[in-house]
């Protein structure tokens, strides 16, 4: 997976989702990783995170991701992007999910960037 600098992270996660590539989407992730599926909701390492990112592909929906804009500290950046996903609800309408993901990540010793906490609603996802 080559993500020499944090942005790209965001930037291949939308690749990777617009291509239904669940083993890529988990190679972005380090394996002690959090994700907050949904506000309230944590879950950790990649079987959880295979499992909540299976569900969000399984929308069929049109993911849509801009690069994002990273605060970066030597190894370590926080990084926040605009997303959304464009779907057909169960009634058969147009049905649109978004959120501003605020993630931390790591750079590798391979010098790639990885996913250590995944925040797909930002601090709404942090929940009451």
């Amino acid at each position: 997976m080559n993500t020499p600098q944090p942005e790209d992270v965001h930037t291949r996660f939308a690749e990777l989702f617009a291509a239904g590539d669940l083993d890529g989407l988990l190679g972005l992730y380090e394996p002690d990783a959090v994700l907050l599926p949904q506000p309230g909701v944590q879950v950790g390492g990649l079987a959880a995170i295979r499992d909540a990112l299976s569900a969000f592909l399984a929308m069929n929906g049109t993911f849509h991701m801009p690069p994002g804009k990273p605060i970066q500290a030597n190894d370590i950046a926080l990084i926040f992007s605009d997303w959304s996903l464009t779907m057909t609800g169960p009634d058969g309408q147009p049905s649109v999910l978004e959120g501003q993901t605020s993630d931390v990540l790591r750079r590798q010793p391979d010098g790639n960037w990885r996913i250590v906490i995944d925040s797909p609603f930002g601090t709404v996802g942090l929940g009451g």
